[in-house]
């Protein structure tokens, strides 16, 4: 099972998110929810660092994604950032609705 935690601070905003695991769908290299789970997760750190600039922290090993917002960010830019963020949680929601079994997400606030 995949495992996707979202970090968010007091004020509701997402500092990070982190997955792990594999779905076990289907074998290796057909197994859609993973090809899913990661194109959208590796695709909004793509697109956080390509459209903002804000360069995440960001680690990734096979079956492992975890990236974290440095401090320090403008806030209009801490907005866009924001709203990337929230649209991957949307997807992942969107993947989890349809391979529930495959999936979970696990939301933490402090």
């Amino acid at each position: 099972m995949i495992t996707v935690h979202i970090f968010r601070l007091s004020d509701g905003s997402i500092r990070g998110f982190s997955v792990k695991g594999h779905a076990n769908y289907a074998k290796a290299g057909e197994d859609i929810v993973c090809a899913g789970v990661s194109a959208v997760t590796v695709g909004t750190v793509n697109s956080v660092e390509a459209l903002t600039g804000v360069q995440l922290d960001a680690e990734m090993e096979h079956g492992f994604l975890s990236a974290y917002l440095p401090s320090g960010i403008q806030n209009n830019i801490y907005s866009q950032v924001q709203l990337l963020l929230e649209s991957l949680v949307v997807m992942l929601k969107s993947i989890v609705d349809s391979y529930g079994e495959y999936i979970q997400i696990k939301q933490h606030n402090n």
